[in-house]
């Protein structure tokens, strides 16, 4: 990698050997894949870790370090939710004192280490940074260096912005040093297709259902979708960016997706539309059927597969604005016609701390509450990765929190008539 005279020097030491550490972890990264450069980051940060897991000491270790040498973020962050929410998302006991005394022990202290290198404020813990209400929204063509599965993947499609699926802790290197490696989905050659993935499907289909089945065929390659556009038009509102926001998510969880074009639709499909597809892209063809055979392919990973289920999860990654509006008013609407009072299920609905404040302040929120749905910006991923909470049967109508955890798939109509008592799980 050919570095600047300012880029050799912090790597020679002339910054500090903290920093000089940082530098050179970053370019041996870039080295790694080919990197010939390394380019400035334009726009905020994001960090994949928000939560104080006792065992990741050399994590602390690292914070510390940085602290103690005087360095800061080059630009204000976001990072993941937090994994905890004793308000919103009751524990046991048992369940508490395995996440306060074992699991996330050091929760308090990562915090605060967070906010001595830049940590954007008390309501950046999302996944949907990119969300206006939170205020991290890359612009086209702005560098990144994030590591969110999710948050990249809509980054780079949705919004056009360019990053690499990057590793935890380079995504707090490169916010430091505010230069990433050159390589992948930085460059032009990098966002191009290698599959078409054609949807031939008689109605819009699941996004999580669509998301999950473009991962598992094309994995980590850059896939151009054709004929998505004849259901969600070629606009990019509200309602659509939600759903390519689950279906990118769904697409990197159950593959490693980090980049897809949208025919007609996503930005850089519409300014260079096919030349993006390389001359030996594969085809890709979805149908009903196909999505069926990949609904069906979901194993249940309950210890017994006939239990009740206790919990609910709606929103992995987070819930738009727009979207936490359309569960509270669907969950009320079929209570109601239910003759119901309350979900059958204890239900948590997840969306972004800026998003809930403002929620709090409706009458919907009270009705939800009265209902026995809480609203929570906790990471539904974390909360259920532990040997007790794990064991739970929870549902879920996530791809993502389906693929990293034991929880059962339900697509968003099931999801709601199991809770609102029109049919059992």
């Amino acid at each position: 990698m050919k570095l600047s005279k300012e880029e050799q020097a912090i790597l020679d030491g002339a910054e500090g050997e903290t920093k000089a550490k940082i530098m050179r972890t970053i370019v041996e990264f870039g080295d790694v894949f080919g990197a010939k450069r390394l380019v400035p980051v334009t726009h905020d940060g994001h960090l994949v870790t928000s939560f104080g897991i006792g065992l990741i000491k050399p994590l602390f270790r690292i914070m510390d370090e940085i602290i103690d040498a005087g360095i800061k973020a080059q630009k204000p962050f976001t990072v993941d939710p937090r994994p905890i929410d004793y308000k919103n998302v009751k524990c046991n006991i048992l369940n508490k004192l395995i996440f306060s005394k074992i699991m996330y022990s050091q929760q308090a202290r990562y915090e605060e280490q967070l906010k001595k290198i830049g940590l954007k404020n008390e309501d950046g813990f999302t996944c949907t940074c990119y969300h206006d209400e939170v205020g991290n929204v890359p612009k086209y063509g702005d560098i990144l260096c994030w590591a969110e599965s999710s948050a990249v993947v809509y980054a780079n499609s949705v919004l056009g912005a360019r990053c690499n699926r990057n590793s935890g802790m380079l995504d707090i290197f490169s916010s430091i040093i505010g230069k990433v490696p050159e390589f992948g989905l930085l460059t032009d050659e990098g966002r191009k297709a290698d599959w078409i993935i054609e949807i031939k499907t008689t109605k819009l289909p699941e996004a999580q259902i669509l998301g999950s089945a473009i991962g598992l065929k094309v994995m980590e390659d850059v896939p151009y979708i054709v004929g998505l556009d004849k259901f969600l038009g070629k606009k990019l509102d509200n309602d659509t960016k939600a759903y390519l926001k689950d279906m990118g998510a769904a697409s990197a969880s159950n593959g490693s997706v980090g980049l897809y074009h949208v025919d007609n639709l996503t930005p850089e499909a519409k300014k260079l539309k096919k030349t993006l597809i390389k001359n030996n892209a594969k085809t890709y063809v979805i149908d009903d059927k196909e999505l069926q055979r990949v609904y069906d392919s979901y194993p249940i990973l309950w210890k017994d597969k006939e239990a009740k289920p206790k919990l609910c999860f709606i929103g992995c990654p987070h819930l738009s604005s727009s979207q936490l509006d359309t569960w509270a008013d669907k969950i009320l609407a079929g209570l109601k016609e239910n003759k119901k009072k309350k979900v059958t299920v204890r239900t948590i609905l997840t969306t972004a701390p800026a998003i809930r404040k403002a929620f709090e302040k409706t009458d919907k929120y009270v009705a939800l509450n009265k209902a026995g749905v809480r609203v929570s910006s906790i990471c539904p991923l974390m909360y259920t990765n532990n040997p007790i909470a794990g064991k739970s049967p929870i549902i879920t109508s996530s791809n993502k929190l389906r693929t990293y955890s034991s929880s059962r798939y339900y697509k968003d109509d099931e999801i709601l008539n199991i809770i609102t008592g029109t049919k059992k799980a």
